[in-house]
C-alpha cells in the first residue's frame, strides 16, 4: 500500500485541543518529511464528487470539435480547456498525455482582482457543469484554508496567517482526463515528474496506482489514497516561503501496464495559490545557521509567471 500517512481534518477541527495538536504534528511531519498526505474529514461530499466526475466525464467526451470552442487564446490555459499534449513538464519537451479544464477563482467583494483575472468559460453544452465545479472549487478551498491553519501553527506563525493571502487567491480548479493510450508513447508519460508551482495542491482521484512520489532516497513510491481521502502536497511556493522546510516532492503519473491502455484515468486536482502580492521571502524563523537561506524574495505573482514560461504555457 501507499507509503504516505494519513491524517483526519476533524481532529484539526473538533475543539479538543489534544486532537488538534496531534494533528498539526502529524502534518507537520508528513510535509517536512514526504511533502505528501492522505486527509480524510475534508468539505466535500460523496454526493459532490460523484456529481463533478458525472461532468467532467461528459465533457471530455464531447466531440474535440466542441471542446476546441472553450480553449481560450492568449490566457496560457488559465480557464477553460486545454487540448491533448499542450502541457509539458519543466525540462521536457514531450507533452503529457492528458486534456484538461481550468476553474478559477470566483472573487468576492474585490473589483480589482475580479478584472485582473481571466473571467471563468461556462460551457453551454452541459447546464449542470459551471454550478458544480464552482461548488467543489470553494470546498476544496474551504479544506485548504484549514490545512494552511494547521501548518501556520507548526511554523509557529500566527494560525491565520495565510487567511489573507488566500482569500480571493489565485486558485485553479482542474479535472484531468489521461485519455485510452492506443500506441507507445514516445519518451511521453501521462504527467512527467514535475513539482507543483502553489502553496499546496489537493487531489481527488488518486485511488489506483500511476501516482508516484519520489522520497528523500531518490526511489519512487506509490501514492494511493482511500475513496474518502483527498492526496495533499506542498508546493514550491510554500517550500520557498519556509526555506524547504516543508518539501515540494517530484512526483509523477506513469503510464499503466500495456493491458490497461485502453482504460481513461480522471484526476481533479485543487492548486491552491495565494494573491500575486503575497511575499514568499523565506520565513525568519525557517532560517538559521543550519539553514541558510536558500531562495531569493520573490513575488508569488512574479514566481507563477515564471513557471508558467518553463512550463509552455505562455510565452516569454
Amino acid at each position: 500500500m501507499s507509503a504516505i500517512p494519513s491524517v483526519n481534518l476533524e481532529e484539526f477541527l473538533s475543539g479538543d485541543e489534544a486532537k488538534k495538536q496531534k494533528f498539526i504534528k502529524e502534518i507537520g511531519a508528513a510535509f517536512e518529511n514526504i511533502g505528501f498526505v492522505a486527509l480524510s474529514g475534508h468539505f466535500l461530499s460523496e454526493a459532490l464528487v460523484k456529481d463533478l466526475y458525472d461532468e467532467i466525464k461528459k465533457f471530455f467526451t464531447l466531440p474535440q470539435a466542441v471542446k476546441d470552442t472553450y480553449e481560450i487564446a492568449g490566457i496560457g490555459g488559465q480557464r477553460g480547456y486545454t487540448s491533448f499534449g499542450k502541457e509539458h513538464a519543466k525540462g521536457r519537451k514531450e507533452g503529457d498525455l492528458k486534456e484538461f479544464w481550468h476553474f478559477g477563482q470566483y472573487v468576492e467583494d474585490n473589483p480589482k482582482l475580479e478584472s485582473e483575472y481571466p473571467a471563468n468559460v461556462t460551457v453551454k453544452e452541459l447546464p449542470d457543469f459551471n454550478n458544480v465545479g464552482q461548488e467543489t472549487f470553494k470546498m476544496l478551498e474551504k479544506t485548504a484554508k484549514y490545512v494552511l491553519r494547521a501548518l501556520a501553527l507548526h511554523l509557529d506563525l500566527e494560525e491565520n496567517y495565510f487567511d489573507a493571502y488566500i482569500k480571493n487567491g489565485n486558485s485553479i480548479l482542474r479535472p484531468i482526463h489521461y485519455p485510452p493510450i492506443t500506441q507507445a508513447p514516445k519518451n511521453a508519460v501521462r504527467a512527467a515528474a514535475h513539482g507543483d508551482i502553489n502553496l499546496i495542491t489537493l487531489l481527488m482521484g488518486a485511488h489506483g496506482k500511476g501516482l508516484q512520489v519520489k522520497n528523500h532516497e531518490g526511489k519512487w513510491v506509490d501514492a494511493i489514497a482511500k475513496p474518502d481521502q483527498l492526496m495533499i502536497n506542498v508546493g514550491d511556493m510554500l517550500s520557498r516561503l519556509t526555506n524547504d522546510k516543508l518539501k515540494s516532492t517530484i512526483h509523477q503519473v506513469v503510464n499503466p501496464p500495456k493491458e490497461f491502455w485502453g482504460t481513461s484515468r480522471y484526476s481533479i486536482p485543487f492548486f491552491m495559490h495565494p494573491i500575486s502580492e503575497m511575499p514568499l521571502n523565506c520565513l525568519e524563523n525557517c532560517v538559521d545557521k543550519a539553514h541558510p537561506k536558500q531562495f531569493d524574495d520573490i513575488t508569488a505573482g512574479e514566481f507563477l509567471n515564471e513557471r508558467l514560461i518553463e512550463l509552455g504555457l505562455i510565452k516569454k
